[in-house]
């Protein structure tokens, strides 16, 4: 079975989508999408800096459209993976991949995402830090005394604290032994409570949003668990929202389900990073640019990754 998986916020960079608007009909489509996200996309992934991408506004509705574009042009050749899985808002990109959503209700619903989840972030001086290495129980004891939520389990020894800034700040200044604390550039403490204000934002409008079975098996960030209902699915994403990201369990249900193959599509690099340690030995294709979509066709049909 081919996973492919879509990466989450963090993982874009300045100018990445360049190379993507040189394919036909791109430069058109991502267009399309910055209409229905509110989000001027295409200048957001080629012309504009680090900081300007990192707002949630911006940063969500740019990974996903990355996601579908370059999903779309490894799809348009013929090779289709088995199942797919989303990381955060990578979920959106998946459920569109599946069936469940079409692309014009994925992209409004990103865009609504992002900015109900940067207003949510403004009400309280909030953040998340990655802790990486120690021992799970313990980080996650260390956590629960110091209020802070264990936002997403990644697997490999990575767990992302979130919360308020001074016990994040009392997380780095006695942190687990054998770990590390890294603060990350984020605007709040997405996955936990204080996201509660955008989960009602996104139920409206997920409410008025059609949905189709998945066509592909699809896994849900709740509990790694495979979701055959499209209105569950949809549902799952918009509550996700508030709540942890459960990826160590996701990529423990692709090898339960015999995966053979992952891959990464734009921005990619990180889920395959986790994958390599998490899922050894399981060959995987981080699709960057175009030049990465050969060695993902050949992944699918059987080839040398």
């Amino acid at each position: 079975m081919i996973i492919a998986v879509f990466p989450g916020q963090g993982s874009q960079s300045p100018g990445f989508l360049a190379p993507w608007l040189e394919l036909e009909g791109a430069r058109e489509r991502l267009e399309q999408y910055s209409e229905l996200a509110e989000v001027d996309l295409v200048a957001a992934g080629t012309e504009w800096d680090a900081d300007r991408i990192r707002d949630t506004r911006v940063a969500q509705p740019l990974i996903v459209a990355a996601s579908l574009l370059s999903y779309d042009a490894l799809t348009r050749s013929g090779a289709r993976p088995s199942g797919v899985a989303g990381h955060s808002v990578g979920e959106v990109a998946a459920l569109v991949a599946a069936g469940v959503v079409d692309e014009s209700a994925g992209l409004r619903l990103v865009g609504l995402r992002g900015r109900a989840m940067a207003d949510a972030a403004t009400r309280e001086q909030t953040g998340m830090s990655a802790v990486l290495g120690g021992d799970q129980d313990a980080v996650v004891a260390r956590l629960s005394e110091l209020d802070l939520t264990p936002a997403n389990y990644n697997g490999g020894g990575q767990i992302v604290a979130a919360g308020t800034l001074d016990a994040l700040g009392a997380l780095a200044a006695e942190p687990v032994p054998a770990t590390r604390v890294i603060p990350l550039q984020v605007a709040g403490a997405f996955h936990t409570r204080f996201m509660a204000p955008a989960v009602d934002a996104l139920e409206a409008a997920a409410a008025g949003t059609d949905t189709r079975d998945p066509e592909l098996t699809l896994w849900s960030n709740r509990d790694g668990a495979v979701v055959t209902d499209g209105r569950d699915a949809l549902d799952r994403l918009v509550t996700q929202v508030a709540s942890p990201v459960r990826w160590d369990l996701c990529m423990a249900s692709f090898a339960e389900h015999g995966v053979t193959g992952i891959i990464e599509f734009a921005p990619a690099g990180t889920l395959v990073g986790l994958a390599k340690r998490a899922l050894r030995g399981i060959p995987s294709v981080a699709v960057k640019t175009p030049d990465d979509l050969v060695a993902a066709s050949a992944l699918i049909s059987g080839g040398a990754a």
